[in-house]
């Protein structure tokens, strides 16, 4: 008589870098006038150049993604969005700015943890196929295979997107952290799943009418950072951004659920550009 087998199941090796996907980091800095003010000629020469370097997403040993942006607004001068596998790499660049000539003037104001994920209601292929069908749509339909074929083929490339982003070379990006609600009338994490999903594929549904003017990442921060969602957004113009944001806003996803942290809005440029622009 064959018996089940109970032996324990090998554990990855302990790193801190993901199985897959990538670590990501958003940080914000505010330039200190007074602190730049001290800084001879030649120290701010030599910080202007170390602080481009570390900053150049092309140079040798640089993360996998590294932008650089100026922020609209008082809440900071300097934004920067940083992704990698290892975790440590993303922090050798806040550190190398801290340790740099100019790191007395760069004060940090706001920083943000998270790592990417392909979301549990991303529809699986026969999760879609389902759906398909109680929309009305007969398997027997021609409709019916193409679109079930269309999505396989689509998925597999954006959940890559999801996982290890490309950058849309666009002049606006926004951030911001999230939450979903748990108050005693609308606790997001006490609803059935199959509620959460159809209110998600409702939000989804808004965002698509936005293809081609925005491009959204959420990362995920819950057990990271003090609020469990960041949500970047590129847009074509400043436009895009505001129109999305309020469109998904009337959302029951979003309308009941969801709660807001602060907003970034940033132009990204070079990191000379950007160095130019703050006048540092």
């Amino acid at each position: 008589m064959n018996r089940p087998s109970h032996a324990p199941q090998a554990l990855p090796e302990p790193s801190a870098k993901l199985a897959e996907g990538w670590h990501c980091l958003h940080l914000y800095y505010r330039i200190d006038q007074a602190a730049l003010n001290k800084l001879d000629p030649k120290q701010l020469a030599e910080g202007r150049e170390i602080v481009a370097h570390l900053l150049d997403p092309a140079r040798p040993g640089a993360p996998v993604r590294l932008q650089t942006s100026v922020v609209s607004g008082h809440k900071a001068d300097l934004g920067l969005m940083i992704m990698d596998p290892d975790p440590l790499l993303i922090d050798g660049v806040r550190q190398g700015l801290r340790g740099s000539p100019l790191g007395a003037a760069l004060q940090p104001v706001y920083s943000f943890v998270s790592i990417t994920e392909i979301s549990e209601y991303v529809p699986t292929i026969e999760q879609y196929s389902e759906r398909l069908r109680l929309e009305g749509v007969s398997p027997d339909d021609p409709a019916y295979a193409a679109k079930v074929n269309a999505y396989s083929q689509r998925l597999p490339m954006m959940n890559r997107q999801r996982l290890c982003p490309d950058f849309p070379a666009w002049p606006v990006t926004c951030f911001y952290p999230m939450n979903k609600a748990r108050h005693p009338i609308a606790n997001w994490f006490t609803e059935p799943f199959s509620v959460r999903s159809s209110l998600m594929a409702e939000h989804a549904t808004s965002g698509i009418k936005f293809a081609g003017r925005v491009s959204q990442l959420i990362t995920a921060s819950t057990g990271l950072d003090d609020w469990e969602w960041g949500v970047t957004l590129w847009g074509r113009n400043p436009e895009s951004i505001k129109d999305i944001v309020y469109t998904m806003r009337f959302d029951t996803a979003s309308a009941k659920y969801a709660e807001f942290g602060p907003f970034y809005v940033s132009y990204p440029m070079s990191p000379v550009e950007a160095l130019e622009h703050l006048q540092v």
